[in-house]
C-alpha cells in the first residue's frame, strides 16, 4: 500500500471540520495552517537539536543547543540572553524576551535544553521511522522546543507575534539541576513573579489514549534518616543494657513511614539502605560504604529516598509525621531525619491553573479536537514549571507525545508537533490579547 507524505497526513489530521473552522479567527486559521505547512522544517530542527548531545553535564553541548535556540527565536523579534551557570557547575539558562503591547498578559514559556543521556551514552542519533522518530530527548525536551518554535513561527505569520508579551526560559539542567537550586532557579523563580501566566513545554501525557492536560505536578525531595546503636556483642541485644540497635531502629521508621504515611496524592520511597558496624554515604548520597559482624550489634544505619507531594501544605504536614516517627526512639537508640538542599516544590492544583485549561478546551472545541481532561498529578513527575507555579497560573504538557522518556529508545510521535503547536499559537494569542 502506498504511504502518503507525513505533510498531508497532517494537513488532514488537524484540517479543520466547517464548524471548527467557523469558530476560528482568520489570524487562528492561518496559524493552524502554517504550523502544517512548516512540519517538515519542524522534523529538520528537532531532527539537528537531537544530534547535538546535550547531557546535563556536557556544558559545551548545551550552550551549543542553546545557541541553535537563539538562531530561530532572535528572527522572531525576541531579545536573547546566555545566563552562564559556572557557581552551579552547569551550562546555563537561554532567556529571551518578546515586548508586545502595553498591559497585555505577559506569558512565560518553560522548556529546557539538556537531556539525561551524557555523551558516553550508546544512544546519540535522531532516527526517523515513518511518523515517529528516536533519539536521545527526541521528547524530553527537544520535541518541546520545537513545538515552541512551531508555534511562535505561526504567531508571526499569522500577525499575532507582535502585540504578544512573551518570556522564554530555557533551562540548561533540568535533567540534573546545578547547586545550589537557589542559584539555579533564580532567574526562572524571578520571570515568574512577574508573569501573569506560565506555560510548560515538556511532554503531553495520554491517559487511556486521549490527551490530557496538567494542571498539577507533584514535589520531589529526598530525604536521608540516620539512626545510632550500641556497639556491643549481639547476645545482649533487646536487653536494657544494649538496647535494639541502629538497623532495628531503622527497620522501625521505616515500617511506620510504610503504615502511617500513606493518603492521596503523596509517594515515599526508600532507594538506599545500609548498616552495620559503620556506615558511610558518598558525597553524592548515592553509593554506601558499610561493614559489620553478625556478633555485633549495628552501630549505625542509614536509609536515601525520596518524597512527593501535591502541595506545600500536604509536604509540611507529612515532613512533621516523619519527624514525629523519627524521634519516637526504640530503647537504646537514636535517629534524625534531614532534608536535602533544594529539591523541586509542588505544583498544586489551582482553580487559576484549572480556568487555563478550561482555555486550552476552548481551543480544541475550535480545532475540533476533543477535549483534555486533568491529568492525575501520580502519572506525571516534578518540573521546573513548580518553581513559578506558587506565584503564577500555570498548564504544563505542550511538549509532544513521546515513549520511553529518559532511556534509549525514546520515540516521538512526530505528528503530535503540529497538534501541539497549533494548540499553543492559538491559545498563546488569545492569552496575550487578554488584558492583565
Amino acid at each position: 500500500m502506498k504511504l502518503l507524505p507525513l505533510a498531508a497526513i497532517l494537513a488532514a489530521s488537524i484540517a479543520l471540520a466547517p464548524a471548527a473552522d467557523a469558530k476560528l479567527s482568520k489570524a487562528e486559521a492561518t496559524m493552524a495552517k502554517t504550523v502544517a505547512a512548516e512540519q517538515d522544517r519542524s522534523i529538520a530542527l528537532l531532527e539537528r537539536l537531537v544530534n547535538q548531545n546535550s547531557g546535563s553535564l556536557n556544558l559545551e553541548g548545551v550552550e551549543k543547543v542553546g545557541a541553535m535556540m537563539r538562531a530561530e527565536l532572535e528572527p522572531l523579534g525576541f531579545a536573547v540572553t546566555w545566563k552562564p551557570m559556572p557557581e552551579t557547575k552547569r551550562a546555563g539558562h537561554l532567556i529571551a524576551v518578546h515586548k508586545g503591547r502595553e498591559g497585555g498578559k505577559r506569558l512565560l514559556l518553560i522548556g529546557h535544553l539538556d537531556t539525561v543521556f551524557e555523551p558516553d551514552s550508546p544512544f546519540q542519533a535522531f532516527t526517523r521511522k515513518g511518523d515517529l522518530a528516536e533519539g536521545p530527548g527526541v521528547g524530553d525536551d527537544k520535541g518541546g522546543m520545537t513545538v515552541i518554535v512551531a508555534a511562535l513561527r505561526a504567531m508571526h505569520a499569522a500577525g499575532t507575534l507582535k502585540n504578544a508579551n512573551i518570556e522564554i526560559h530555557l533551562t540548561g539542567d533540568e535533567e540534573d539541576a546545578g547547586d545550589p537550586i537557589a542559584k539555579s532557579r533564580a532567574d526562572l523563580i524571578a520571570a515568574g513573579k512577574r508573569s501573569d501566566v506560565a506555560l510548560d513545554f515538556e511532554g503531553l501525557v495520554r491517559d487511556g489514549g486521549a490527551d490530557m492536560g496538567s494542571v498539577a505536578r507533584r514535589s520531589s525531595e529526598s530525604w536521608t534518616v540516620t539512626t545510632t546503636g550500641k556497639a556491643n556483642h549481639s547476645s545482649g541485644i533487646f536487653s536494657a543494657e544494649s538496647g535494639d540497635g541502629a538497623i532495628y531502629e531503622l527497620a522501625r521508621i521505616i515500617q511506620r513511614f510504610r503504615t502511617e504515611l500513606p493518603e492521596p496524592n503523596l509517594t515515599f520511597n526508600v532507594g538506599l539502605v545500609a548498616g552495620g558496624q559503620e556506615a558511610t554515604l558518598d558525597e553524592g548520597g548515592i553509593r554506601a560504604t558499610t561493614s559489620g559482624k553478625t556478633n555485633i550489634i549495628a552501630a549505625t544505619a542509614i536509609a536515601r529516598g525520596d518524597l512527593r507531594t501535591l502541595s506545600a501544605e500536604q509536604a509540611a504536614r507529612v515532613k512533621a509525621k516523619m519527624a514525629a516517627i523519627v524521634a519516637d526512639h526504640a530503647p537504646g537508640t537514636g535517629a534524625s531525619l534531614a532534608f536535602d538542599p533544594g529539591g523541586y516544590p509542588a505544583m498544586a492544583p489551582t482553580n487559576g491553573n484549572r480556568a487555563l485549561l478550561a482555555k486550552l478546551n476552548g481551543v480544541n472545541r475550535d480545532l475540533g479536537l476533543a477535549e483534555m481532561a486533568a491529568l492525575d498529578p501520580l502519572k506525571r513527575g516534578a518540573g521546573d514549571i513548580s518553581f513559578v507555579a506558587a506565584d503564577v497560573d500555570s498548564l504544563a504538557g505542550f511538549g509532544t507525545y513521546s515513549t520511553g522518556d529518559h532511556a534509549p529508545g525514546e520515540t516521538v510521535e512526530l505528528p503530535s508537533i503540529a497538534r501541539q503547536a497549533t494548540r499553543a499559537a492559538i491559545l498563546i494569542s488569545r492569552l496575550a490579547a487578554e488584558g492583565r
